[in-house]
């Protein structure tokens, strides 16, 4: 069977739903999956693109959430321990496991003792061994460049990451195997009331214009900081309090490290990591309170950026990372519920699930916990169908499927971003589409598959989601905008104008929100952050 285009979508919006999810971030992504497997009537809209708020933005790790042990959420841990064992097992390619390194550095907290007892319960909840102590000699090999003040030694285990708008995209595609459908740039307007209970909603085409209204059973809305927008539609108070997570991005030959340096920040004693990630090394993340407007895209402050780079240099300080090595940055709001805490680092990270007159929330939560969020949702959801929920220990990714006759970093790539589709997105591979994009971890063949296959809408969503270009390559990568082009435009059918004028939204965008604040505005930048010879 043929993938279903746009227009097949569009068609399709007039029937009946049995359910109706909104947000197309990671909740709504794993939401669609459950009720597709269970073949339920199921549709997904997303007022932007798929993954373009917190779930193409977040630290892109995919871990039970450690530092929670001290906070007393043991709960909370267990479930996102056996979330990320179980989504490893699923999909190792996608979910790949990541070695971490904690300095003991003689006066800082936690100290040798209370962090391996942590470690200690974080393994027992995996139902593994994977932490070990080692001195500080053995710790500058595991780490070069690592800071020898105090150093005693360090704590090594083992989390994992992902690419997590991938992550979204995998899931989404799962769910239209199944038959869910998926539709980016299809915002939610208006709540549909029948006898004051939600029996539908009105949704406009960010594209055209059109409006649709929806006859839906249950709506699910799963918009993440947006969530209280939809409740308070039905006079519901907001619940949620936004924080923002910026992060930076280095060339790996500047700030090489060969596994994640986890740390507390010398400020604030916040953990932070510096870790490899597609082709580049990572550094985030910040914690507070996010005050801009929901629909303007985050973008990281002069004082985040100070703050990330007194963070490296702490810990790397041979390397004297400034200012001008920076590639990149990115900002993202986190759904968190607000629960009074003052400090956003100690706010809780638990999601909360509720049937407010036939709107079903979903938010809170972390990336890792993303299919016992849906699964919430699906209990409440097939009480209104009366429907069983039935089994709830299903796959969420189907086998992937290897491709043959390709080099094993080739192969590992193309499983890492299509699982069963890898093997045909291989073979689909035209000149050249199989080498590397300098710089990155990305082939060729990715910008075009995703123009031809993945809802690709405006450049950004092919450049910042479906690859990551944007965000590892200096300038959002538009020194390689005309070998780009010539790949996407035809798949695309974009006319000169409608290149010429995406290549400028593209532009504003990366310049407006993904760079980085004038240097003159990042405090100290006389004196750690000033450009090297």
């Amino acid at each position: 069977m043929r993938p279903l285009t746009r227009a097949d979508k569009l068609a399709a919006l007039e029937q009946e739903w049995d359910l109706v999810v909104v947000g197309g971030g990671i909740s709504g992504a794993g939401v669609l999956r459950e009720a597709a497997r269970r073949g339920w009537k199921a549709l997904l809209i997303e007022q932007r693109d798929f993954a373009w708020g917190t779930s193409s933005r977040s630290s892109k790790l995919v871990h039970g959430g450690l530092r929670y042990l001290k906070e007393g959420r043991f709960g909370l841990t267990l479930h996102s321990v056996r979330e990320r064992q179980r989504l490893m097992a699923e999909a190792p390619e996608l979910i790949e496991t990541q070695s971490f390194l904690f300095g003991d550095f003689a006066g800082r907290k936690p100290g040798r003792w209370l962090f391996q007892l942590g470690l200690e319960i974080y393994d027992r909840m995996a139902g593994q061994r994977s932490h070990r102590y080692v001195d500080a000699h053995a710790a500058s090999t595991f780490a070069p460049g690592l800071a020898q003040r105090d150093l005693r030694g360090a704590m090594l285990y083992l989390d994992a990451k992902t690419d997590d708008a991938r992550l979204v995209l995998r899931v989404l595609q799962e769910a239209q195997a199944d038959g869910g459908i998926a539709l980016n740039y299809m915002a939610a307007r208006q709540l549909r009331l029948d006898g004051g209970r939600v029996s539908g909603i009105e949704v406009e085409d960010s594209e055209t214009g059109l409006r649709h209204t929806l006859r839906a059973r249950t709506v699910v809305n799963a918009t993440g900081a947006w969530a209280d927008r939809l409740r308070g539609q039905l006079g519901r108070a907001p619940t949620l309090r936004p924080l923002r997570g910026s992060h930076l991005t280095f060339p790996a030959w500047r700030v090489p490290v060969a596994q994640s340096i986890s740390a507390m920040h010398p400020h604030d004693g916040r953990p932070v990591f510096i870790y490899p990630w597609e082709g580049v090394t990572l550094v985030g993340t910040t914690d507070l309170d996010h005050g801009g407007e929901l629909d303007c895209e985050a973008a990281i402050s002069a004082d985040e950026v100070a703050y990330l780079l007194a963070a490296v240099n702490d810990q790397l300080p041979g390397l004297a990372v400034g200012y001008d090595d920076i590639v990149a940055s990115y900002a993202g709001v986190r759904p968190v519920v607000d629960d009074g805490t003052g400090d956003p680092s100690s706010a809780g990270r638990d999601h909360v699930v509720m049937d407010e007159d036939g709107l079903i929330t979903v938010t809170g939560g972390k990336l890792t916990t993303f299919r016992l969020m849906a699964l919430d949702a699906l209990r409440l959801a097939a009480g209104r169908l009366n429907r069983p929920l039935g089994n709830s220990d299903g796959p969420m990714f189907s086998p992937a499927i290897e491709p043959r006759g390709l080099n094993p970093a080739a192969t590992a790539r193309l499983l890492n971003r299509y699982g069963p589709l890898a093997a045909i997105a291989a073979r689909q591979a035209g000149h050249g589409e199989l080498d590397w994009i300098a710089g990155s971890a990305s082939l060729w063949l990715e910008l075009r598959w995703a123009a031809l296959h993945e809802s690709v809408v405006h450049l950004d969503d092919l450049l910042l989601r479906r690859t990551r270009l944007g965000i590892v390559l200096p300038q959002g990568g538009l020194g390689q905008i005309e070998r780009i082009r010539t790949l996407v435009q035809p798949a695309l059918g974009w006319d000169e104008g409608r290149w010429l004028n995406e290549v400028a939204r593209y532009r504003s965008l990366i310049d407006a929100h993904y760079s980085l604040p004038p240097r003159e505005t990042v405090p100290g930048w006389q004196r750690y952050l000033a450009p090297k010879a």
